[in-house]
This record gives structure tokens, sequence and C-alpha cells, in this order.
């Protein structure tokens, strides 16, 4: 076969697997195989295409391009040249800023949702540290409330003890002495 006569490079049925595809390089088989394109794959295969037919360059007609491009003894006006360019910068700047505006509504609407999210999270362990130090704080003056009458209960008895001692100790060492 002429390389001319060839078909182009692309993924063909195989000859000798009936159920895969396999890929030509234009003057031979490769080794490269793949299964059938999925119904997905190809839906985006068509959508593409259809997008690239319609969004192809279609030259105008060359009476109107010479027109247009062709003043004053076959120079371009240049001043019709900058007008259209900076009529096409415009068109794409507005277009970039109309973008760039959805897109930062979009992360707006995404982080909003965080920010109140992460904000919760500090506002209860705030809330549960305020509680745990009140909690304690009135647990600490308890306990000092009753430390301290205790400790002075304690104390007064002490001093209760030594002035009954001190009351009951002539009594006592006349005991003393007439047991001995």
């Amino acid at each position: 076969m002429r390389r001319v006569d060839a078909p182009q490079a692309g993924w063909y049925p195989d000859p000798e697997s009936q159920g895969n595809l396999r890929y030509w390089d234009g003057l031979d088989w490769t080794g490269a195989k793949r299964s059938p394109p999925s119904t997905a794959e190809l839906l985006s295969f068509e959508r593409r295409e259809a997008f690239e037919a319609a969004h192809r360059y279609v030259a105008p007609p060359a009476e109107a391009a010479s027109q247009a491009i062709s003043n004053r003894a076959g120079r371009p006006d240049s001043q019709q040249i900058v007008e259209d360019v900076r009529r096409a910068t415009r068109g794409e700047v507005d277009r970039a800023a109309d973008l760039f505006s959805q897109r930062a509504r979009q992360m707006q609407r995404d982080i909003v949702p965080l920010v109140s999210e992460y904000t919760n999270r500090i506002v209860k362990w705030i809330r549960f540290a305020a509680i745990a130090a009140v909690v304690l704080l009135v647990a600490y003056f308890v306990f000092q409330v009753v430390a301290q009458a205790s400790l002075f209960e304690w104390i007064g008895d002490r001093i209760d003890n030594l002035t009954d001692d001190q009351q009951g100790a002539p009594a006592m060492t006349s005991l003393v002495r007439h047991l001995r």
C-alpha cells in the first residue's frame, strides 16, 4: 500500500481482536490498544466537535477584507485598526471581569459557610472553657470557705483546750501530788 493511500493516524478496530481498538500511526499498527469508547466519551467528543465547529474562524470575503484594510492609496487605516483593537480589547476585558466576578461570588458562597462553621466551633470551645473556669472558680471558693471554717474551728478548739488545761492545771497538780 502506498503512503498516500494509507488511512490517517487514529484509533481503528483491531484486526486481531474485534472487541478492542488499536492505534494506526499512519504507516503501521502500534502496540497501543484500548476498549471502545463509552457513551460518555462519545458524547463528550460530539460536544467538543460541535463547539469547535461553532467557534471556527470564518474569514470575511476578500473584497470586504481588502476594503476594510486598505484606505487612502492602498494603506491600512490605522485609526480604524486601533479602534477595532480597542473594541475587541474592551470586549475581552469585560468578559474577563464578568468571569472574575462570577468566580469571586462563587468563592464567597463557598467560604462563608466555612468561616461560620469554624467560628461556631471556636465559640463552642470558648463557651466550654468559660463554663469550666466558672465551675473551677466556684469549687475553689467553696473549698476555701470550708477549709477556712474547719481551720478556725480547729484553732478555736485548741484555744479552748489550752484554756481548759490552764484552769484545770492546779487541780491536776494536786491530784498528782496526792497520788505520790
